[in-house]
């Protein structure tokens, strides 16, 4: 590979790994969410340039703050002549001149954190909170956000410019609430901690199953929120995404392909994390203040304690499940349910449940339903049905993983 195509795919990388930092913190200077984001491609321009020329440097999100306060700086100054500012704009321009040129890595973190909740500020419609997060601070595509909703990117678009707008006309502010400020937030910021470890742990769309730098946000910023305010849910989510990042490395073969949970060396699941997940799950537990996380915290803790798939107390994760509709009813957790069922119960009982969620609709165009359907029309001997369930599952996967698997599944047939 020649030095400049080296340096573009550093580029890129970096890009992936460094935009919501650089983005979170110059939103935070800049107090303007669409200047921040100007500024942002700006200062990847002219990496692209600089970084050719002389290599990249030690801190590059550093060097794109800098850069990109100063591209905001210039984009202020175009917008009107620096002596005919109205006052408010000068004194803003002054704040970012001053501003300090090389930021520690614990205040890029810190600003992150306040970008989050200044996406979730409850002047923010709910329905916009959470995908503006998604989409400003942890990078995902809308298409992916989207993909996450099950609704159309058109949609998902309006939402996000909307949140833009109510940002910048109700001058929300760029900070960490106060304590007493922090509860009625706390739901959004935990919702987007979560979406943002499950497109980490399973991506929407692409060549990999995985992306380890969205699911160590997502961990990093719940320990961050769990210094802040201790509460059961927030050790609850940080213990589900203990356990599930415990397994990470047996998810997939030497060839990047999935293995099933039922079909992975548990001897290689990081004991560590399900030492610490577990510690956390019983916590939650205890407090019995505990919620949607703590509940899915302690599925994972089950299957996280059993020896093998045969060996895992099946009744209790269906009993587990049964808690959680109650407390969130939905189609996808009523899948998970309807699996754990044909583990229990048998195949014929699980398949029963998701024939009857995919005659309702709601689950029609989601994969992961046709897949299992065909998984449990397999252990029942039939093939030709299984065969169409895998082809319709794979006609809806965008990931390439689990269209190889369905693939495989389907050849097999």
């Amino acid at each position: 590979m020649s030095r400049p195509t080296a340096i573009s795919a550093e580029i890129a990388a970096i890009y992936r790994r460094e935009s919501g930092k650089v983005i979170a913190t110059l939103a935070h200077l800049l107090g303007d969410l669409d200047l921040a984001e100007d500024a942002m491609q700006d200062a990847f321009a002219v990496a692209v340039k600089t970084w050719q020329e002389n290599g990249i440097p030690e801190k590059p999100a550093e060097w794109l703050i800098s850069t990109g306060r100063f591209k905001a700086i210039d984009a202020i100054r175009r917008r009107s002549k620096l002596e005919t500012l109205q006052p408010e704009l000068a004194r803003r321009l002054q704040e970012i001149e001053d501003a300090n040129l090389s930021l520690a890595e614990r205040d890029i973190k810190d600003d992150r954190l306040r970008l989050i909740f200044t996406c979730c500020h409850p002047a923010i419609d709910l329905k916009v909170q959470v995908p503006l997060t998604l989409r400003e601070v942890c990078g995902l595509t809308t298409e992916e956000i989207a993909s996450a909703f099950l609704t159309a990117p058109a949609t998902m678009a309006q939402r996000i410019v909307r949140g833009k707008a109510k940002i910048r006309d109700a001058r929300i502010p760029f900070v960490i609430p106060s304590l007493a400020d922090l509860p009625e937030r706390l739901d959004a910021v935990l919702s987007v901690i979560y979406l943002v470890f499950n497109e980490g742990y399973s991506a929407s769309t692409g060549e990999s199953l995985t992306r380890l730098d969205l699911s160590q946000e997502a961990i990093r910023l719940a320990r961050l929120v769990l210094e802040l305010i201790p509460d059961p849910e927030v050790k609850g989510l940080l213990a589900l995404m203990l356990l599930h990042e415990s397994r990470r490395t047996t998810r997939v073969d030497a060839q990047g392909d999935i293995v099933l949970l039922e079909n992975q060396d548990r001897s290689r699941w990081d004991k560590q994390l399900i030492a610490e997940g577990c510690a956390l799950v019983e916590e939650s537990l205890a407090s019995r203040r505990f919620g949607f996380y703590a509940i899915q915290a302690a599925i994972s803790a089950t299957h996280a304690e059993a020896a093998s798939s045969e060996e895992t107390d099946w009744a209790q994760i269906v009993a587990l499940y049964d808690v959680l509709l109650r407390i969130e009813p939905s189609p996808v957790i009523e899948l998970n349910r309807a699996v754990a069922v044909a583990m229990r119960d048998g195949p014929e009982a699980g398949l029963a449940l998701i024939d009857a969620l995919l005659e309702r609709g709601e689950l029609v165009d989601y994969h992961l339903a046709h897949s299992a359907r065909g998984e449990l029309l397999h252990r029942l001997g039939r093939g030709e049905l299984a065969k169409a369930a895998f082809e319709t599952a794979l006609g809806l996967a965008k990931q390439e993983p689990e269209r190889r698997f369905l693939r495989r599944r389907i050849a097999a047939l």
